[in-house]
């Protein structure tokens, strides 16, 4: 049945393969889990109502993108999008909670009718080839940075902006994290090296554990108020009536206090965020997972557009922020998955983190950090590809590529990307090698920087 409905003949994989991928991808953005609530309730937002509507959302995103589009990509609230609504939507311009959850679901709303009149479609296959390939190495290197500060061992300087851990400082905390996560880094290297089957996942499992023993000995010691905390499951469980408290709250609005102007440009900032986000996403898993046709294009693109716009809007109406296609969906295709049956199990595995969510939030960041920083080299190879002797094109994408980590944004990225191809190409006398679209794509970036 499973094979039938999911094509896995087709698509040369199988149920235990696409098991293994589907953990993979929950174990590398399982830390949402955490992060959502934490950021999401300095709105005033019950911190066990988010956690619910993270998880619900996560597990409709992710069954959607399944069973409408067969692709292995995994939803959840987005990581930016959270903190914009909780830092600048409510914090900064002073809106609650509610109206900041009223412009997601319009916005939701908005994708939904872009994504059935193809306009994120064209907008995807618009983008020349070379450009993609800068993508999705771009997207290695800034999910490998993620990785690398969410293990410390890339940390704050206040005369460079970055420097590497000092692991002697604060050995029993940011030290000994660091640590080990380059040793579960090495574990996942030599298991993948060795063709060990599910060896992302068990890098992950393995730094954990190693943790925990850590601890068990005194070498890691928790301390809550620098955010180390302990590494043991616990299993109380959550207030499940809570969602009470957020579901359906979007539509209870105040009106009568939300400037129109202020409201689109907070509608827009999502909006753009979010589509670039996503379709940098699908543009760079599905090129290192090798799933575009030789047009390249992404057969399918427009239900798994569809479904990032159901989530979105669905999100909203749960008590949470943008849902969106996950960039650690690349550590799932590349421990195999290939179709739909691994983000179903990824959308299972957020709907039983409802049970059991003090054991996942209790996964640390220096655990799923050697997934991520290895992901970031297997995508980062994509880059090869691209003729480097065309300037006109190898340019474009390695501004993209520097980009995205840098300003630890994928959409800054596309448009870095975007404008630096228009512009190089027309003034080098290739102009019309560039589809109309970008030329609409790169104005729109300029007013992006100019009025938003």
């Amino acid at each position: 049945m499973l094979n039938k409905l999911f094509k896995l003949d087709e698509n040369n994989t199988n149920v235990k393969t696409e098991v293994i991928a589907g953990l993979t991808t929950f174990m590398a953005m399982a830390y949402i889990l955490a992060v959502n609530p934490n950021i999401l309730s300095s709105t005033g937002m019950n911190r066990d109502a988010v956690l619910l509507a993270t998880s619900i959302a996560s597990f409709i995103g992710c069954m959607a993108m399944a069973l409408l589009a067969n692709y292995p990509f995994a939803l959840a609230p987005g990581m930016g999008l959270n903190a914009y609504m909780a830092g600048t939507v409510c914090a900064n311009m002073g809106y609650s909670w509610k109206v900041a959850l009223l412009a997601v679901f319009v916005e939701g709303l908005v994708f939904i009718v872009l994504s059935l009149t193809n306009v994120r479609e064209a907008i995807f296959n618009a983008i020349p080839s070379g450009l993609k390939k800068g993508v999705s190495a771009g997207i290695g290197l800034f999910i490998a940075f993620i990785g690398l500060q969410g293990a410390k061992i890339v940390v704050a300087d206040s005369s460079t902006l970055l420097t590497y851990v000092r692991f002697t400082k604060d050995f029993h905390t940011v030290g000994i994290g660091a640590l080990l996560a380059l040793i579960g880094l090495f574990i996942t290297v030599i298991l993948y090296a060795k063709n060990v089957k599910g060896s992302i996942l068990i890098g992950i499992l393995s730094t954990w554990i190693l943790g925990m023993l850590c601890q068990l000995v005194g070498i890691y010691v928790p301390n809550p108020d620098t955010g180390f905390y302990s590494l043991y499951p616990t299993f109380k469980m959550i207030d499940i009536t809570a969602i009470g408290d957020t579901f359906g709250q979007c539509f209870k609005a105040d009106f009568s206090k939300i400037k129109i102007l202020d409201f689109i440009v907070v509608l827009f900032a999502f909006l753009f965020v979010d589509i670039f986000d996503t379709l940098g996403t699908l543009i760079g898993v599905s090129t290192k997972a090798g799933m575009l046709d030789e047009n390249e294009k992404l057969p399918r693109i427009k239900p798994a557009l569809l479904a990032d716009a159901i989530a979105t809007s669905v999100g909203a109406v749960l008590g949470t922020s943008t849902t969106t296609t996950y960039v650690e969906s690349s550590a799932g295709v590349l421990a195999g998955g290939r179709t739909g049956l691994s983000a179903a199990v990824t959308g299972i595995m957020f709907l039983l983190a409802i049970i059991f969510a003090p054991i996942f939030t209790a996964i640390p960041s220096f655990a799923t950090a050697p997934a991520l920083i290895f992901v970031g080299f297997l995508m980062i190879s994509s880059i090869i590809s691209v003729d480097f002797t065309d300037l006109t094109e190898s340019v474009p994408a390695y501004l993209a590529l520097l980009a995205m980590p840098l300003m630890y944004s994928i959409s800054e990225g596309i448009a870095l990307g975007v404008i630096s191809y228009v512009v190089i190409n027309v003034f080098c006398g290739k102009a019309k090698k560039v589809k109309p679209l970008m030329y609409i794509l790169a104005v729109l970036f300029v007013c992006k920087y100019i009025f938003l």
